[in-house]
């Protein structure tokens, strides 16, 4: 998203915090799996799955093809960002298989304490910013350029923007720069947070259909660009080191070449689940692809996997050389 986004600054430990697993309601250090049966040399795999459906997509793939064709026992945990980086350190969290830029995580726990090491590119490119719904880019089409934006804030007010007009924002931990923007940019708007990615989608949704007023942050990778195709607007061209200064910001976001984080004792492990993360690499199509499966067509993450890489096996047969 969404993405990244999001660096929610959150300071809990990882040690015993209470995850949403795949088999629900296990907690950190318990070696519970999603429900494979795998066994072998690969032994037990932790698997961080973050909140949006593309990282979604990601996981159900890895997942599928450690259990089937390397007899992993696949162990996915739901959680944020910040809190699946702490656990590298304790073994809770072997690989993180969707990064979305995050200096600051990397030079914590890559640089600095070096629990982590970088396991290279996705394959995908992260795309962040500000939408609206096509309608509302046609009958405006200035409203593209955040230099009009003031000009129709109040047509973006709610109950919530507090006489500002708002600016939806997704899942409160996703990377986001918004609050700054607004402020730097001199907009009178105000950032209010739909709480997920599902919730954000609905939105865009129902604007769309029932030609309303909303701008909001928006991602690519999305299988969702395909329903609505979303408008991104124009803001100041990202140059680099523009956001180094997070209270600052006053430019647009990078594009992002997303990559893979594992553990630093899982990289040396001789597990075949890190070659696996190592050598993943899809495109946008490919997690789009997935992502639908599982978003649309209500296909479990089994099963969504299940049919892509009987399709593709090609790919994933490279992954496994």
């Amino acid at each position: 998203m969404a993405r990244h986004w999001r660096p929610g600054a959150v300071g809990l430990t990882v040690l015993g915090l209470t995850l949403i697993t795949a088999c629900g309601g296990a907690k950190v250090g318990d070696n519970s799996s999603s429900g494979s049966k795998g066994s072998g040399k690969c032994g037990t795999f932790n698997l961080a799955v973050n909140p949006w459906v593309g990282y979604q997509a990601d996981a159900a793939v890895i997942a599928y093809v450690a259990e089937h064709d390397l007899g992993c026992t696949v162990n996915k945990k739901d959680l944020k960002e910040e809190i699946a980086w702490q656990g590298f350190g304790t073994g809770e969290v072997d690989a993180v298989l969707e990064n979305w830029g995050h200096d600051d995580l990397k030079k914590k726990y890559i640089a600095q304490q070096k629990t982590a090491v970088d396991a290279g590119k996705t394959g995908n490119k992260g795309i962040i910013g500000w939408y609206v719904p096509p309608w509302l880019a046609k009958a405006h089409p200035d409203i593209t350029d955040w230099k009009n934006l003031n000009k129709y804030a109040s047509k973006f007010r709610t109950s919530e923007s507090g006489g500002k007009g708002q600016l939806l924002d997704g899942d409160p931990s996703y990377v986001t720069n918004d609050a700054a923007l607004v402020k730097n940019l001199q907009l009178d708007y105000k950032v209010v947070y739909a709480g997920s990615e599902t919730a954000l989608i609905q939105a865009f949704r129902t604007a769309e259909k029932n030609r309303q007023w909303v701008i909001g942050y928006f991602y690519e990778p999305q299988w969702f660009m395909s329903e609505v195709p979303l408008v991104k607007v124009k803001l100041p061209a990202y140059t680099t080191g523009c956001d180094a200064d997070a209270a600052k910001v006053d430019c647009d976001y990078p594009v992002y070449d997303l990559d893979k984080i594992v553990s630093a004792k899982f990289a040396t492990s001789g597990s075949p689940a890190y070659r696996l993360v190592k050598k993943f690499n899809w495109t946008n199509d490919d997690q789009n692809t997935v992502a639908k499966y599982i978003a649309v067509d209500k296909m479990s993450d089994e099963a969504a996997a299940e049919k892509w890489v009987e399709a593709n096996r090609d790919k994933v047969d490279a992954w496994l050389k």
